[in-house]
């Protein structure tokens, strides 16, 4: 495995949604991602501004980017945003997402989206909730997509 790459870069490559709405991972290290979107024509809204889901999923991918770069499968528990700024067609948006803490299964992480000239647009903070492994019906290894589930009914 490439030094460079960590275990988001896989979850990334995996991540249908963030790639067909062509997200891009510029960066991801221990407890931090930046990734990246041009809003297009199809992602604005009735106000011709970009549609605040879309500025949360790029916020959303950035911190599951973030969280899963330690390694073992994590999800969000929860998140909220802040929407600063009106973002616009043709804007290419950054999210800087960063691991404030962890404990235990948890973790909290902020994430700064911005647009290409550095104008905040949104602040979002999510927090993260690292998965048990089950083990498999035959006591072997779990099967992919079988071998993580969360504590609770919360995830995504």
């Amino acid at each position: 495995m490439d030094p460079q790459r960590t275990a988001a870069h896989e979850m990334f490559d995996a991540d249908v949604a963030s790639n067909h709405l062509g997200i891009e991972l510029v960066s991801a290290a221990a407890g931090s991602a930046v990734a990246r979107m041009r809003i297009t024509d199809g992602m604005v809204n009735g106000h011709r501004i970009a549609h605040g889901g879309f500025v949360f999923l790029l916020a959303d991918t950035a911190f599951a980017l973030a969280c899963n770069s330690h390694g073992p499968a994590t999800v969000a528990a929860g998140a909220d945003i802040t929407f600063v700024r009106p973002a616009r067609q043709g804007d290419m948006l950054v999210a800087r997402a960063s691991e404030r803490t962890r404990y235990g299964r948890s973790g909290i992480y902020d994430v700064t989206v911005s647009r290409a000239d550095g104008e905040v647009v949104a602040e979002f903070r999510g927090q993260s909730r690292m998965l048990r492994p089950t083990p498999a019906p035959d006591g072997g290894e779990p099967e992919a997509g079988e071998r993580d589930r969360p504590a609770a009914s919360q995830g995504r």
